[in-house]
């Protein structure tokens, strides 16, 4: 049956509500909220003035169904009810389905700092935080400053000497007694603080404890603090913005040839977590303004639990700020307040996030297959909740087991970063266990990035299968690097491009699109690893086999091998000269030549 548009807008009601459009197959195409229903709902069927993209919406549309609510308010709390249980395709939707990250204090009488996701489960939480990364960063600057341990409770319990971490002066090692409980407690209370961001407070606390081991004499710890205060104070110049306090969520729009970039910073207690960068839909190509408010209506409404701040910054002017805010207001059991015009410091972070969703989207926009477009397809195809920053990616190479180098490439957003690029050669191992070379490789990478020399990717790629994976994902178990996605790339039977298998550490095969950004990537910085493995694998192996027997003989350099292989020929030649005749060759004493012919015969 036809839908009778005509005798439908007739039974109209003025009051709030939200409307449903539905198409074939009973799918829900758009939901919206309206102050008045009848009008509302009516512009969509005028005569002229709708967009190209509302058009086509409408010639899709079989069905409207009406919800009549009691105020605007709770018109606005269905719609994004609705939005998140429906998904419509012409709504501006918000794909983040993963909870936000916590820093988790463990209940023990040692307790442990550790990233947690879902649901919680005793303990101390702090957060949320808006990204993995953040939570990272945050765990390596309290190793750092207090040294409370990371590692899970059946690790520590079995220890019988410390880790690596209290090697790298990252752990107290209370698994094996070399700090007592009281000591710690006041560690993990210092790190509370910390969290809680009274940095002030623990910068006191490090002062009086440096000025109390001097007067002690005891000067080895009181540089200690000394350090930590250095550090302290570098992280307060990083982490807080001037003239700033209370918690404060900021976001920035920008949309430019169909493409919308939506910016979130966060700044908790004076302190900036972070930033996050979404790429939503805008099928129906509304304004920044309205994107914007559907955004954030999503962002807090959505039926995902999320912190929320005393203020909301919104870069672009917004009609509704009002409506916001009192939603916002209702759902927090607190005033909310949700500011457009704003001056100083928020102004400027109000700036702030717009400029970077500009840069985010320009980069986008400029080429769809470019490689911020590959990580961002990356992203869906795998349902991460931030863009990956960083991606390594490792590969074998050697012939029949000689030579065997290792390659590590880097990529981040903006391509190939060759300056992080290295190489390994395998030693130890035996020829052509490409496993036994991967364990290698990852544990020699990986020991040096736990230790702070570079910062640790959001993902390792393998160039190999599932038993390549499984020895990665053991080594990096075992040095404690946690929340790396580890995945796999497998050439398929015809090893053609566009028919590998990828693994996921711990889920299985992915089905990726063969003619999709994500999969391009990964063969983008597999065969880049590749060409870079082959190509220290031939350099290894022409060294190799350019070197000499004469290269071992103490007092033999370039120049004296030179004129050897001159005056002889070849090394046999050589091997079949006496002293006397060894002695004939220009620089050559009758000693050296002795050694030589010694060398030469195993003498």
């Amino acid at each position: 049956m036809a839908f009778d548009a005509e005798r439908f807008l007739t039974t109209l009601p003025k009051r709030p509500g939200v409307y449903q459009m539905v198409g074939e197959a009973d799918e829900v195409l758009y939901v919206g909220k309206a102050r008045s229903l009848k009008p509302r709902v009516t512009a969509y069927f005028r005569a002229s003035g709708l967009t190209t993209k509302t058009m086509a919406l409408m010639a899709k549309v079989q069905d409207i169904r009406i919800t009549v609510t009691t105020s605007e308010t709770e018109a606005l709390l269905l719609e994004q009810s609705l939005i998140k249980a429906e998904q419509p395709r012409f709504n501006v939707v918000l794909r983040d389905d993963k909870s936000y990250p916590f820093i988790e204090l463990t209940d023990h009488p040692f307790p442990r700092l550790a990233f947690h996701r879902g649901a919680k489960k005793g303990g101390r939480y702090f957060g949320p935080f808006p990204s993995a990364a953040a939570v990272r960063d945050s765990l390596n600057i309290l190793q750092r400053l207090f040294g409370i341990r990371p590692c899970e409770d059946g690790f520590f319990k079995n220890r019988s000497r410390p880790c690596l971490q209290h090697q790298i002066d990252r752990c107290s090692a209370p698994c094996v007694g070399l700090i007592g409980r009281e000591q710690y407690a006041e560690d993990v209370r210092l790190a509370v603080m910390f969290l809680e961001g009274k940095s002030s407070d623990v910068l006191s606390a490090f002062k009086d404890k440096m000025e109390a081991a001097a007067s002690a004499l005891e000067f080895e710890r009181a540089a200690r603090y000394r350090d930590q205060i250095g550090h302290l104070r570098r992280v307060q110049e990083n982490q807080y913005v001037h003239g700033a306090g209370g918690n404060v969520d900021i976001f920035g729009v920008a949309i430019d040839a169909g493409q919308a970039c939506v910016q979130g910073l966060f700044v908790r207690d004076g302190r900036l977590l972070g930033n996050r960068t979404w790429f939503p839909k805008n099928e129906l190509g509304v304004p920044e303004d309205e994107l914007l408010f559907a955004f954030v209506s999503q962002y807090y409404l959505g039926g995902r639990e999320r912190e929320m701040p005393k203020t909301l910054v919104v870069a672009v002017p917004q009609g509704d700020a009002d409506l916001l805010a009192g939603a916002l207001t209702e759902r927090a059991g607190r005033r909310v307040e949700v500011a457009c015009h704003v001056r100083g410091q928020r102004a400027r972070w109000a700036e702030m996030a717009t400029e970077n969703a500009k840069m985010s989207l320009s980069a986008l926009v400029a080429d769809r297959q470019n490689v911020l477009g590959r990580f961002v397809d990356l992203q869906a195809a795998l349902g991460w909740e931030d863009i990956p920053s960083r991606l390594e990616c490792f590969d074998i190479s050697h012939s029949a087991g000689e030579a065997t180098v290792a390659s590590c490439v880097v990529f981040d957003t903006e391509g190939p970063v060759k300056s992080d690029y290295r190489r390994y050669n395998i030693e130890g191992v035996p020829r052509g266990d490409d496993y036994g070379a991967i364990e290698q490789v990852m544990r020699r990478r990986y020991t040096r990035l736990v230790e702070g020399e570079a910062a640790l990717p959001d993902a390792v790629i393998i160039d190999g299968g599932a038993g390549q994976v499984g020895r990665a994902a053991e080594v990096l178990d075992q040095l404690q690097v946690k929340d790396i996605a580890l995945l796999g790339i497998a050439k398929g039977p015809t090893r053609k491009p566009g028919f590998e298998t990828i693994l996921l550490a711990g889920q299985g095969e992915l089905v990726l699109p063969a003619n999709g950004g994500a999969m391009h990537l990964l063969q983008h910085i597999r065969d880049e690893a590749h060409r870079f493995a082959i190509s220290g694998h031939r350099g290894r192996r022409q060294k190799k086999r350019r070197r000499s027997v004469l290269d071992d003989i103490v007092g033999v350099g370039p120049r004296r091998k030179r004129e050897l292989l001159a005056h002889f020929g070849s090394v046999s030649s050589i091997q079949g000269a006496s002293v006397e005749e060894i002695a004939k060759v220009p620089g050559v004493s009758r000693k050296l030549a002795a050694d030589i012919h010694g060398s030469l015969h195993g003498a």
